[in-house]
Formats: C-alpha cells, sequence, structure tokens
C-alpha cells in the first residue's frame, strides 16, 4: 500500500501544522510528517485521525501499489509551466468530498456560462443553508421528479427563487425543497 496524505493534505492547501491541530487529540507537525514518509506505521487508529482532520475517507489515505494514478507533473506561474520537484498524485474531487453528497447535472444545451458537454459537480446541502448560497448556481428538486437549476436569488422562510442561466427567462420559486446542491466544479473537455 502506498501512503497518500501527503497529496491529499497539498491538494487540500494544509500544512502539516494544520493538519496536526485538526487531529482529536493534536498532535505534533512532525508525528504527521513521519506517518507521511512512512518513517512511522500508519496504522487504523491514525488513519481515522488523519483522515477526519482532512475531512476525507480514512481509506483515501493509502492506494494498491500496482494502481495507475493520474499525476501532477507541473505547475502554471507567472513565468510559464514548470516542472514540480517531484510529481504528486492527482487527487480526483470526489475523494476530498467534505459533508454533503456530490452529484453531478450534465449540460446538454448551452445556457449563460455553461457550454454543451460540461459537467457541474454540485454538492448537496440542507435548504436551511441556503442564506449561504445567494448569488451561487444552484440545483433544487421540485415535484413530480423535476428539477430547477439556476443562479439563487432569494429566500424568504421556506422559499427559493432561482433565476435560470438563459436569456430572458423568469424566475423559479420553489417552495420547501428538500435539499439545495450549491454548484462546486466545472468539468468542460477541451
Amino acid at each position: 500500500m502506498i501512503n497518500r496524505i501527503r497529496d491529499i493534505r497539498k491538494s487540500k492547501g494544509m500544512t502539516l501544522a494544520k493538519v496536526a491541530a485538526a487531529c482529536e487529540p493534536p498532535t505534533t507537525a512532525q508525528t504527521i510528517g513521519r506517518l507521511e514518509t512512512g518513517m512511522r506505521n500508519l496504522s487504523l487508529d491514525w488513519m481515522n485521525k488523519i483522515g477526519a482532520a482532512l475531512g476525507v475517507d480514512p481509506e483515501a489515505l493509502v492506494k494498491a501499489a500496482d494502481g495507475m494514478q493520474p499525476q501532477v507533473i507541473a505547475r502554471l506561474t507567472m513565468s510559464g509551466a514548470e516542472s514540480l520537484s517531484h510529481p504528486r498524485d492527482a487527487i480526483l474531487p470526489t475523494e476530498l468530498i467534505e459533508g454533503g453528497t456530490l452529484v453531478c447535472l450534465e449540460i446538454e444545451t448551452g445556457q449563460g456560462e455553461y457550454r454543451p458537454g460540461d459537467q457541474l459537480w454540485m454538492r448537496k446541502i440542507s435548504p436551511d443553508a441556503a442564506g449561504q448560497l445567494i448569488n451561487r448556481d444552484v440545483l433544487a428538486p421540485r415535484s413530480g421528479g423535476r428539477f430547477a437549476f439556476g443562479r439563487l436569488i432569494d429566500r424568504q422562510g421556506t422559499m427559493v427563487g432561482l433565476l435560470p442561466p438563459g436569456i430572458g427567462q423568469r424566475q423559479i420559486v420553489i417552495d420547501s425543497p428538500a435539499w439545495l446542491a450549491a454548484a462546486e466544479m466545472l468539468v468542460r473537455k477541451l
């Protein structure tokens, strides 16, 4: 098994000290560093602690030695493309889940900033948190197995108002949606 703690930590933009402080109970950055490099044994207890600190499933911290994983090999900076001193695993967004189920909206017909073939990855949240999503694109279930998609522009009590991305479309008002899914990531083929 190959340890992926460093790759996941870097994908989340966390330092060794931040991961150590987020562990329950807190530990030291040196201990996390030793676990990352394999100088200390990564037990199931440590996997659970570090997984919780990073907000990922503990099994995401390791992979089979023979598994082919996409690699981050370069970064684009102001001076152009630069190679990384050590390539690292490219961690898929689905492995970096922090609360809420991911769902995907496939764009079949271009509307607004979305093009045909785009995939919009969204995280389900409680409608109680809708106030935090004003001016963000959301998907909401409607009666009869239908959905509404658009920019969340209004929330009053249990009612939410969405403005669809197409030109000249009218606001959609939904009363008491079971959940909302907020846009998190756009995947577009080149």
